[in-house]
């Protein structure tokens, strides 16, 4: 019997490996690297390319160590795996930025809408009077409110009896103590109150009109209001018509 030349036939193999596999794949690990990241510097094989290099595979596999079919199989499992993958994310990105655009669009719609700012400044305009409520989620003893003008000067301070737990509304009417009415400009509202026997500072939530709504880089919607603050749409808890 003749004898069998492995040498030969591995050099014979290779060379129709080389012969079978087109020049743009490449059949090392380092020259296949630089292949696949010379298409615009990313590092990622496409369907084309997979199966071309698959059928190749196929075609030129050692006849003395066949690849067993589970491991095509799985092969293919894992690429068609992955490309479903990469399909979803970037179709999760699309719509992500379609959201985005559709959020901008409808937060338009509340310019001159009023919305219920925490910590918001109270502008007095007109001599008409302020808007607020006091949260109050353990409800209070008694409620002290002051208003503090530009200069942070106090100028008014109001005090309410027992309240129950919520929100506690409430309205300046842009006088100081006195009754003389102020100018219009920009105050600042601040509470104290006793509940459950302790001294604590509620916030204090104004209202005031959407002047303006822009976004952040990271798709964050702000809302601009009347007296110069930015609010974050997620922050609003009440808007009124």
């Amino acid at each position: 019997m003749a004898n069998l030349d492995l040498l030969q036939t591995s050099a014979l193999n290779n060379s129709a490996w080389a012969t079978a596999v087109p020049s743009s794949i490449k059949t090392t690990a380092s020259d296949a690297q630089a292949a696949l990241t010379a298409n615009g510097g990313q590092s990622s094989m496409g369907q084309t390319e997979f199966l071309t290099l698959f059928t190749a595979q196929l075609k030129n596999q050692d006849p003395t160590d066949p690849v067993k079919n589970e491991a095509f199989v799985a092969q293919l499992a894992q690429f068609s795996q992955l490309e479903a993958t990469t399909n979803m994310a970037t179709n999760m990105s699309s719509f992500t930025s379609t959201m985005a655009s559709s959020q901008m669009t409808s937060s338009a719609a509340l310019i001159g809408t009023k919305v219920s700012v925490p910590d918001g400044p109270a502008v007095l305009s007109n001599g008409k009077s302020v808007a607020a409520t006091v949260g109050l989620p353990n409800g209070a003893d008694g409620v002290q409110l002051q208003v503090f003008d530009a200069k942070g000067i106090l100028v008014n301070t109001q005090t309410a009896g027992p309240q129950k737990p919520g929100d506690m509304p409430f309205a300046w009417d842009g006088n100081d103590d006195a009754g003389n009415p102020l100018p219009d400009g920009t105050y600042r509202f601040v509470a104290k109150a006793v509940a459950l026997g302790k001294n604590v500072t509620p916030t204090v939530s104004t209202l005031a009109t959407i002047t303006g709504v822009s976004q952040q880089p990271d798709k964050t919607m702000l809302l601009q209001v009347t007296g110069g603050k930015t609010v974050k749409l997620s922050d609003v808890t009440k808007i009124y018509g």
